[in-house]
């Protein structure tokens, strides 16, 4: 073999770890188990946790003057201060940098957006739980199908 020839290296994002794990969480039992994870993962590696509630947008319920708006609204707001309680009580203890980020639409195309507007090392999410899925596919299918990122699906 000639000592001259070069190998190319494998394509990486110059880290030695994710540098940003996306986490996709909703309240359920599924994605605080993965919220769990992937902030085991990011302390471990020195990573950016990012919590990401995509907040269903349900046209036929708006259409009947459900107030939708302010149903998914508190969801988020009651995430955020699980989170809170969470880091607060695990301060001193474990030092994980975090964001919580919050957006209206499909689950799927929101965990989409902000693992490519983050550049995402990594994506996280819980197993769905919800029947429905085995016919439309579940987010965490989507994701892995998807191909564009690692995504660790914790059931």
């Amino acid at each position: 073999m000639d000592e001259n020839a070069h190998t190319p290296a494998p394509f990486e994002r110059g880290t030695d770890g994710p540098k940003v794990i996306v986490v996709g969480i909703d309240g359920s039992e599924s994605s605080w188990r993965a919220a769990a994870y992937a902030a085991g993962l990011a302390r471990r590696q020195g990573s950016k946790l990012v919590l990401v509630y995509v907040q269903p947008v349900m046209a036929a319920g708006a259409a009947m003057g459900a107030p939708v708006g302010d149903a998914t609204n508190e969801v988020a707001e009651e995430l955020m201060a699980e989170i809170r309680e969470a880091t607060d009580r695990l301060q001193g203890i474990y030092d994980v940098r975090w964001e919580f980020h919050t957006l209206r639409g499909d689950p799927y195309n929101g965990m989409v957006q902000m693992a490519d507007e983050l550049t995402a090392d990594a994506v996280v999410v819980g197993a769905s739980e919800s029947a429905g899925h085995r016919i439309m596919g579940s987010v965490a299918v989507r994701l892995v199908k998807a191909g564009r990122w690692p995504v660790t699906v914790v059931p």
